[in-house]
C-alpha cells in the first residue's frame, strides 16, 4: 500500500489529517496572552487581560477601561508517514474577544473563537492483486468546524472568592468526503459524503480563590466546568456507488438525529504570583468523551447501516505547566515592563483510528508581551508567541507544526472621570 499527504490551503485554521475524526481538531480557546504560555489560564486574574479560560477572573478587570483583543496566527506543518514528508502552510483568524467592568466586583466579556477546525486533503492508493494490474485509489477532503460566540459575566462575591460563566452560542458546518476509485474503469466504485450542521449552546461554570501569603506572594486557585449535551445536529451520511462503464450511480442516503454531542469537561489549576513580577501556574484538564458517541458507517455481513459508536471516543486529558516574568508592569523603561512567557502540555487524544488511540500531542511555546507606549495610550498590549506542537502515535502520521501567534490587546480609559479645575 503507498500513502501520500497532500496537503491543501485551508481556511479553517488547519492542516491536519487528524481532523477528519470527531468533531475535527480542538481549538485552543486562548487569548495572546495565555497562548505565550502555551493555554495556561485556570488561575490567572489579569487587570488588563480578557481570560476566556476562566470566566471568574473577569471580576479582576480594571474598572477604567474597556479592553479589546484580537488576534491571528501563521503556521508551517510537517507531515511524515512511511519515509515520505510533506510540508503546509495556513494562517488563520483566532479570535476577538472585549472586556469590561460593568459595576464594583463584577466584569464583563463577550467575543467569537472557534471551538473545533476541519481542513484535510489527501490520498491513498493500494494495489489489489500481486500484478499491479489494478490500483484501488482513494481521496480523503474534509472542511469546516465549529464556532462559538459568547457572553461571559465573573463576580467577586466575597473576598478572594469569584464565580463567573460563559454562555455561548455555538454553531457550524462539517464535511467530509472519502472518493473512490480504480484504474480498471469496468471496477464500481463507492464514494461516502458525510455532512452535519450544529445550532446549539455551550455553557462554561467558572471559579477562582485568591489566597494571600506574606505581603509579597498569592497563589490563586481555579476550576472550570463545561456541561455536556446534544448539539441539536441531524448528520447524514450519502453513499454513492458508480457503474463507470455505464455511468450509472446508485446513491443511498442515511441520516441520525441528535448524532452529535459535546462532553462534560472540568479543568482545575493554580498560580503563584510573587510580587507581581513571577507567576508561575499549571492546570490540569479533562473531557469525557468516552461517554459521548458519534456516527460511523459500517458494513457487516454485507448489511450497510449508519449507526452512533460507543467506543469511538476516549477520555482526554492534558496538562500545562508555564509562566511569566515581568519586572515593572508600571515602570518607566520599556524592557522593565516587557512580559517573558514559557510553556509546555502534553494531551492525549479524544478520538480512536481504527479501533486504538490516536495521536499524542506535545507542546512547547515561548512569547513576550509588548508595552505599546505613546502620547496617547501606554496601556495596550502587543502579545507574540511562537509554539511547536507534535502530534505523534505508533503506526501513524507524524505531524510537527511551528505556529506564530501574534495577539493585540487594546486597552482604552472610556470611563474615566475628568476633572475640570
Amino acid at each position: 500500500m503507498a500513502a501520500s499527504v497532500v496537503p491543501a490551503l485551508a481556511q479553517s485554521g488547519t492542516n491536519s489529517p487528524y481532523s477528519q475524526y470527531g468533531l475535527g481538531q480542538q481549538s485552543e480557546q486562548t487569548s495572546g496572552f495565555n497562548r505565550g504560555m502555551n493555554g495556561l489560564g485556570q488561575g490567572f486574574r489579569e487587570h488588563n487581560q480578557v481570560n476566556y479560560i476562566n470566566p471568574a477572573s473577569y471580576s479582576a478587570l480594571d474598572s477604567l477601561t474597556f479592553i479589546f483583543d484580537v488576534g491571528l496566527s501563521g503556521q508551517i506543518t510537517n507531515f511524515s508517514e512511511n519515509g515520505i514528508k510533506k510540508n503546509a502552510n495556513n494562517g488563520d483568524f483566532e479570535y476577538a474577544v472585549a472586556g469590561f467592568r460593568a459595576f464594583k466586583h463584577v466584569g464583563v466579556s463577550f467575543g467569537i473563537l472557534p471551538y473545533t477546525n476541519i481542513g484535510y486533503n489527501y490520498s491513498t492508493s493500494k494495489a489489489l492483486d500481486a500484478d499491479h494490474t489494478t490500483t484501488s485509489y482513494n481521496t480523503y477532503s474534509g472542511s469546516g468546524g465549529l464556532h462559538q460566540v459568547y457572553l461571559g459575566i465573573g463576580w467577586q462575591i466575597l473576598k478572594g472568592l469569584s464565580i463567573g460563566a460563559n454562555m455561548a452560542y455555538l454553531w457550524g458546518d462539517m464535511s467530509r468526503s472519502v472518493v473512490n476509485s480504480y484504474s480498471d474503469s469496468y471496477v464500481n466504485t463507492l464514494s461516502k459524503y458525510y455532512t452535519a450542521t450544529a445550532n446549539s449552546y455551550k455553557l462554561d461554570l467558572g471559579l477562582q480563590y485568591l489566597l494571600s501569603i506574606g505581603r509579597k506572594n498569592s497563589v490563586t486557585i481555579g476550576a472550570t466546568y463545561t456541561f455536556g449535551h446534544k448539539l441539536s445536529s441531524e448528520p447524514t451520511c450519502m453513499v454513492v456507488s458508480t457503474n463507470p462503464s455505464t455511468a450509472v450511480s446508485d446513491t443511498t442516503q442515511y441520516s441520525i438525529k441528535d448524532g452529535l454531542e459535546i462532553p462534560n469537561a472540568l479543568a482545575v489549576g493554580l498560580m503563584w504570583n510573587h510580587n507581581n513580577k513571577w507567576k508561575v501556574g499549571f492546570d490540569f484538564n479533562y473531557q469525557n468523551w468516552s461517554d459521548v458517541s458519534f456516527p460511523v458507517y459500517t458494513v457487516a455481513n454485507n448489511v450497510p447501516s449508519y449507526v452512533l459508536n460507543n467506543n469511538y471516543y476516549s477520555d482526554r486529558y492534558k496538562y500545562t505547566l508555564g509562566g511569566e516574568y515581568c519586572k515593572n508592569e508600571y515602570g518607566r523603561k520599556f524592557f522593565d515592563r516587557l512580559k517573558y512567557r514559557i510553556g509546555a502540555s502534553y494531551a492525549t487524544p479524544y478520538y480512536k483510528v481504527n479501533g486504538s488511540d490516536g495521536p499524542k500531542e506535545y507542546s512547547l511555546s515561548a512569547g513576550f508581551g509588548i508595552p505599546i507606549v505613546n502620547s496617547y495610550n501606554n496601556r495596550s498590549l502587543l502579545n507574540i508567541s511562537a509554539q511547536w506542537v507534535h502530534f505523534a502515535a505508533n503506526g501513524l502520521l507524524t505531524e510537527n507544526t511551528f505556529r506564530i501567534n501574534i495577539g493585540l490587546t487594546f486597552n482604552e480609559r472610556w470611563f474615566m472621570k475628568w476633572k475640570v479645575d
